[in-house]
């Protein structure tokens, strides 16, 4: 039991990540109708940008230790980070220490940005283009932006730790009623389930409960009725499609604790991520979500070393044959709807 526990905390972990992208992913293919193989670029910019606040945070200039001479005689020099004149040792410290959680400050409105300018600069151009061109333009465009990275920040994954008060593990197992130290599990995990729902609950309030997510669902539904009312839908989308990126690079801010980003962790979660999406059923949001999370669990449970003892190399391919057995038996997927890239 304690083992079906952890495997299944493993794949809410992993999980979280696959339904944050597929929601952004359905969120731009539900409103526009394009199909964003960039999307996966964006969930790796999101994580870069977690690694260059950390690194304008961590900005130094050399000070003289006073009364301290190396074996020259020479001043002894220490780097002191810029914010520590600002704002003193102790709280630039704890400034530096918590740069994972601040980024998120700072990737809202440069993934906003970015999704904009993606939008208004290149798929608004291919709306009415097959989906194939639609693809091939949105991988292309993906390829750049991983290049780009790679050329600023490297090809060598970067580490970028979580704040020492998250550090270690907590003890789930004493938590549920085994014996202590049963069932350890590291705490930003925790935290980034935690925040993964709080993102996806945000997203499903704001469709729902507010006027423009209303008019935004309504132009999903139909977008020509909508238009004929004198509402600017085009707008909104474009909206839509800017907090579609902030999703995504939201996901990546708070995974680079877990995964240390790199210049190709955005294309590892895309394809993974558009086939939660069509498991999931195109343009479903709560699909999406759903199918994110139980094929995370079925992943993680397929990585156990009993079922890869059995069937080497299934934590592989199991995600592959779970969506051949569902698109054989339902092609629109767990909660598509009908008509959907069925033409």
């Amino acid at each position: 039991m304690d083992a079906i526990i952890l495997q299944i905390l493993n794949g809410l972990d992993k999980g979280s990540a696959y339904a944050l992208i597929a929601l952004g992913l359905t969120l731009i293919f539900g409103t526009l109708g394009v199909v964003n193989f960039a999307h996966g670029a964006l969930f790796m910019i999101g994580a870069f940008c977690a690694v260059t606040l950390s690194r304008l945070l961590s900005l130094s200039h050399k000070v003289e230790v006073p009364g301290a001479v190396d074996f020259l005689g020479n001043p002894q020099m220490r780097d002191v980070p810029y914010i520590y004149d600002i704002f003193g040792e102790s709280l630039g410290a704890g400034i530096i220490d918590w740069a994972v959680p601040l980024s998120i400050l700072f990737a809202i409105p440069v993934m906003i940005l970015i999704g904009v300018i993606m939008e208004r600069g290149l798929i608004k151009h291919f709306y009415k283009r097959p989906h194939a061109d639609q693809i091939l333009v949105t991988f292309g465009l993906a390829i750049v932006l991983q290049e780009i990275i790679k050329y600023y920040y490297g090809a060598n994954p970067i580490p970028t730790p979580a704040p020492s008060a998250f550090v270690g593990s907590f003890d789930f197992g004493a938590l549920v009623g085994f014996e202590p130290g049963t069932i350890i599990y590291p705490y930003w995990r925790l935290v980034y389930f935690a925040f993964a729902a709080v993102i996806i609950g945000a997203v499903f309030a704001f469709l729902q409960f507010t006027t423009f997510g209303m008019v935004v669902r309504a132009g999903m539904a139909d977008r020509e009725t909508v238009g004929l009312l004198g509402i600017n839908i085009d707008k909104r989308f474009t909206i839509m499609f800017g907090l579609a990126a902030a999703v995504a690079g939201l996901a990546g801010v708070m995974y680079t604790p877990i995964n240390s980003p790199n210049y190709h962790m955005g294309m590892d979660f895309l394809v993974l991520s558009f086939v939660v999406v069509v498991v999931g059923g195109m343009g479903s949001l709560p699909g999406a979500v759903l199918a994110g999370f139980l094929l995370g669990i079925l992943e993680s449970f397929a990585s156990m070393r009993e079922v890869i003892a059995i069937i080497p190399g299934i934590n592989q391919v199991i995600i592959y044959l779970v969506a051949i057995i569902i698109l054989l038996t339902r092609p629109r997927g767990l909660m598509g709807r009908k008509g959907v890239m069925e033409d």
